[in-house]
């Protein structure tokens, strides 16, 4: 129907050697995914179920910068696996999850972890810390048709050319098809939902003019600069 007001545009992301791009509906992300992070982030990754917090679609951005956010002054960098869904529903079977995957691209989940820690000891939410504008910036979707499943291989990040993060998909303690599954259970999942799915360990502080190089085997590599 008309709306009273100009209806917002929707987040498209561009997928490898396409001129269609990928529409996105929701946007999950897991908490504490590798076990080398969840340590250095003072916390025991064997005693954790799988749990998650959202970001906004149109937190999600292939342009290449990083506008430094307000009210923070420690900003940090954070690689990850990012799955994209073509399809989904309730209640999805671990070994039915790979079936709606359409693909994945390199990201960053990008933190105000100041304004995180200050959430935490408040027991409060996350959502000032980790969905304000720009904080996804993410490379181009390799659709799993051309790349395959994704279970293991690199994923690192540079900042101005040196490695700050550096780990295997391999270390993801809980998988996508165990993410994917989890998921659905607490909400109904669909097409063009995006799943990120966990940094590994090495997560650090950005600065305005640093040039941030994240890649992942087999994916278009992800190129940011902290504006």
């Amino acid at each position: 129907m008309p709306t009273v007001i100009p209806a917002p545009s929707p987040t498209i992301l561009p997928v490898c050697e396409s001129r269609m791009g990928f529409p996105v509906r929701r946007v999950y992300c897991v908490g504490r995914n590798y076990a080398a992070h969840a340590v250095e982030m003072g916390h025991d990754p064997d005693k954790e179920a799988p749990f998650f917090f959202q970001k906004n679609p149109d937190n999600l951005d292939p342009g290449g910068t990083f506008p430094y956010p307000p009210l923070s002054s420690d900003v940090h960098h954070e690689v990850e696996l990012a799955v994209m869904l073509k399809s989904g529903h309730a209640s999805i079977a671990v070994d039915r999850a790979l079936e709606h995957i359409y693909g994945y691209a390199v990201a960053l989940d990008m933190t105000r972890r100041d304004l995180q820690a200050e959430a935490k000891k408040a027991g409060r939410p996350w959502e000032a810390a980790k969905a304000f504008e720009r904080s996804a910036p993410v490379g181009t979707i390799m659709p799993a048709a051309d790349c395959g499943f994704l279970n293991e291989g690199r994923i690192a990040l540079t900042v101005n050319g040196e490695t700050r993060q550096d780990g295997n998909l391999n270390q993801l303690i809980w998988k996508a098809p165990e993410v994917i599954s989890r998921l659905s259970d607490l909400f109904q999942l669909g097409a063009g939902d995006v799943i990120l799915t966990g940094t590994p360990s090495g997560v650090g502080a950005v600065e305005r003019g640093d040039v941030l190089e994240a890649s992942i085997d087999g994916l278009p590599d992800l190129t940011v600069k902290v504006v």
